[in-house]
């Protein structure tokens, strides 16, 4: 399963947020997604589902979600705690 290409770095985050296994967490991940195991290590199929949902990807579109906004809906869409997120929310001293 690679990073951004595919859920390889979706599938680490949760692993590390939530302190599950790798097949737990690819399983999470699916469910969240509306997606089969099977289609997260799919290229095309995550490139689709990235773009339908804007959480980034490879290939930056105009428009389309980058840096701590796509980490913003990635938290958001696995209901997880991302740092950088967090910090950032601070930093702006409103709750997004």
């Amino acid at each position: 399963m690679g990073g951004v290409r595919t859920a390889g770095d979706l599938v680490a985050r949760v692993m590390v947020s939530k302190a599950i296994k790798v097949g737990e967490a690819k399983k999470y991940v699916a469910d969240k997604l509306g997606i089969s195991l099977l289609e997260l290590s799919d290229s095309q199929t995550m490139r689709e589902v990235r773009e339908e949902l804007d959480i980034g990807h490879v290939l930056a579109r105009p428009g389309s979600s980058i840096g701590i906004e796509a980490k913003m809906k990635i938290a958001e869409l696995l209901d997880i705690e991302i740092n950088s997120v967090n910090r950032f929310k601070n930093r702006i001293g409103r709750m997004i």
